[in-house]
């Protein structure tokens, strides 16, 4: 087996780590690992082309949720979202993000994977309402603001990277699968899907303490 097209993958990281332009990296990473697998540029081009026919259409499924959203936000899709959580006495911040959590986590392990995501849910709904509830906490600084925003954000991604390992039917389990069986090792897919459920537990756990710990900062600085 030829290991030197994986060289991509190192190539994504350091460029994302230095925070160079996504595009470049990818770029850079096609271009990387097109040449380890011996690749002729004619071959290399090829491969491109064909990759984007099959998802040409892509885009349009991408951006047609996104006017949709953008739609419902010019008639009040904020607005009515903060006003709605508002009414709820008992929510704060951290309670209504840890419970984002719970149903992202748990919709990402039954394969639901599309039900969340930042924008559709997270940018139009989750982070107005978490906003909202911040500042009836208290008053707001513009970093405590973007704190906010952000994990708003984080959430969403804990929760669905950690719950889909838990499908079984997921890409990365399929393709633990089928490394392991290369490998002459026998394992069911189930049972790789299985042993994601204490890591997942583990960041349900760890991201909920670190919500709440954001509450209990909002309070105090409220006094």
């Amino acid at each position: 087996m030829n290991y030197w097209p994986f060289l991509g993958i190192a190539v994504v990281v350091i460029g994302f780590v230095l925070r160079f332009n996504p595009v470049i990296v990818v770029f850079a990473a096609l271009i990387t690992t097109g040449l380890s697998a011996l690749l002729s540029p004619i071959e290399l081009l090829a491969a491109i082309g064909t990759a984007f026919l099959k998802t040409r259409s892509l885009p349009l499924i991408l951006f047609l949720p996104l006017a949709i959203i953008g739609l419902l936000e010019r008639h009040g899709l904020k607005q009515q979202a903060q006003q709605l959580i508002t009414r709820i006495k008992s929510a704060t911040v951290g309670r209504l993000l840890i419970t984002y959590l719970a149903v992202r986590e748990l919709s990402a392990a039954l394969g639901l994977t599309s039900l969340g995501g930042h924008p559709q849910m997270v940018r139009p709904l989750i982070a107005p309402m978490a906003e909202a509830l911040a500042e009836q906490q208290t008053k707001l600084t513009e970093a405590q603001r973007e704190r906010v925003k952000a994990l708003a954000a984080a959430t969403d991604n804990v929760g669905l990277f950690f719950g889909e390992d838990v499908f079984v039917a997921f890409g990365a389990v399929v393709l633990m699968h089928t490394v392991l069986v290369e490998s002459g090792i026998a394992v069911d897919p189930l049972h790789i899907a299985l042993w994601g459920l204490p890591t997942a537990f583990a960041a349900f756990v760890l991201h909920s303490v670190r919500l709440y710990r954001f509450d209990r900062q909002l309070t105090r600085s409220r006094r």
